[in-house]
């Protein structure tokens, strides 16, 4: 049987560093970090999780910061609102919700906000820092992977990984830094040819396609790592229940080193690093060390990775 990574119990662990950093950023007599969330309309998923949002942060200690408009809000307003938050020196974190109303330009209002209280990682700055090994803020499930792994491999030298998956808020990233890791990378999607052979030599396998149960038992070979980003809501036929799936054949994996189970992987992780990039974007603005970093091993964020 493959050990199964439980995302709970990583995550509750980071939460518990966020919360002892935080503390001690009190204790020293800086600012608590302040999260800033827009939300745009009354979107319901968007609802749910920006209330989970808010209870992590209270789970951590950080100010919580909600600023909902409605729907028909003009990008100028929206924009405005952004440029107000990136002046506060109270907050440290913003994060606009997405999906926004269609008048408004998704790209430029995530582009408006500074890279510094991007604790998304999507600005553009903070993707070329990642992409180019020096520093900035790394995305919230690239970074949940990551310390997922981390949790199961000790030395990631040489190690063959495949990504499944070329999205610029999973797949792209989580490549950056395994290459960082020193892994030997192989970026794939679902219509890679031969993925089925390129995935049977791998030591690690990410699967970020979004496509239920793609990687099937027979892709992984004995002993490999998965980690199973995807999760789609499907109708159970027999059941007439929806239930949710991964992008891995989960029960037929067991021959695997270690697998992430869906729920309870990756999931809880990407908002425990949410609470996590927030306290090091606190850290950094406040200390002045928000400098691109000369070498990917020294960037703020680096501090994430390991215990």
């Amino acid at each position: 049987m493959a050990q199964i990574i439980d995302g709970k119990a990583v995550a509750n662990r980071l939460d518990e560093k966020s919360k002892a950093e935080v503390d001690a950023m009190i204790a020293a007599g800086m600012q608590r970090p302040g999260l800033a969330v827009i939300l745009v309309g009354d979107d319901g998923a968007s609802q749910v999780y920006v209330r989970r949002k808010i209870k992590a942060c209270q789970k951590v200690g950080i100010t919580s910061i909600e600023r909902r408009l409605p729907a028909d809000t003009s990008q100028e307003d929206l924009l405005a609102l952004v440029h107000e938050l990136n002046n506060d020196p109270t907050v440290h974190g913003i994060l606009c919700q997405v999906p926004l109303p269609k008048h408004i330009d998704t790209r430029l209002v995530l582009r408006s906000i500074s890279p510094d209280k991007d604790v998304d990682g999507f600005h553009p700055v903070n993707v070329g820092r990642l992409s180019t090994g020096t520093g900035g803020i790394v995305p919230c499930t690239p970074l949940g992977v990551m310390i997922l792994l981390q949790s199961v491999i000790d030395d990631f030298k040489g190690k063959d990984a495949v990504v499944i998956g070329k999205s610029n808020i999973v797949g792209k990233p989580v490549a950056n830094l395994l290459l960082d890791a020193e892994c030997t990378v192989t970026v794939t999607h679902i219509y890679t040819h031969g993925l089925p052979d390129i995935c049977r030599k791998a030591d690690i396998i990410v699967a970020a396609a979004g496509a239920p149960r793609l990687v099937k038992g027979d892709w992984v070979k004995p002993g490999a790592v998965v980690i199973d980003v995807g999760i789609t809501r499907v109708m159970d036929e027999a059941t007439g229940k929806e239930q949710l799936l991964g992008d891995v054949d989960f029960d037929n994996c067991q021959h695997a080193g270690a697998i992430t189970p869906v729920p309870g992987g990756v999931g809880p992780m990407t908002i425990a690093c949410l609470m996590a990039n927030t306290v090091q974007a606190a850290k950094a603005l406040q200390t002045g060390d928000n400098r691109p970093a000369a070498d990917y091993e020294d960037a703020p964020s680096r501090s994430m990775f390991g215990g």
